[in-house]
């Protein structure tokens, strides 16, 4: 069963969630989110998958201040969400882990648990 880690090497959560899911068993392929943006058609999945694009920003970061995100989320459409995300990785939480129709934003060793092994 194929997993899919979408992280940041330089971040220390990322480092931390990527141990977890080693220690438990599960091999992922991982996805440097700074170098492979996730695409628009992948936020779409994310979406239509129960994931609120809310959870999706990486409010904590540089470039979303930079960019005065939190205004731009109050008057822009869920399309122009979506391309704001795909725009650029580091806007984007992280790590998002993937593994068949289960996604988990951010570093949560206890539903890595409920991953199948490889």
């Amino acid at each position: 069963m194929k997993t899919l880690f979408i992280g940041y090497p330089k971040c220390t959560t990322c480092k931390k969630a990527y141990a977890a899911l080693c220690d438990l068993g599960i091999e992922a392929e991982y996805r440097n989110i700074k170098e492979e943006n996730p695409t628009k058609e992948e936020i779409q999945g994310w979406i239509d998958k129960g994931i609120s694009i809310d959870k999706l920003f990486n409010t904590s970061g540089m470039l979303y201040r930079e960019l005065n995100v939190k205004e731009k989320r109050k008057t822009y459409t869920q399309e122009q969400l979506i391309d704001l995300l795909a725009s650029d990785g580091m806007l984007v939480k992280r790590p998002i882990v993937i593994q068949e129709d289960k996604i988990i934003i951010g570093n949560k060793p206890n539903d890595y648990a409920s991953l199948n092994k490889d």
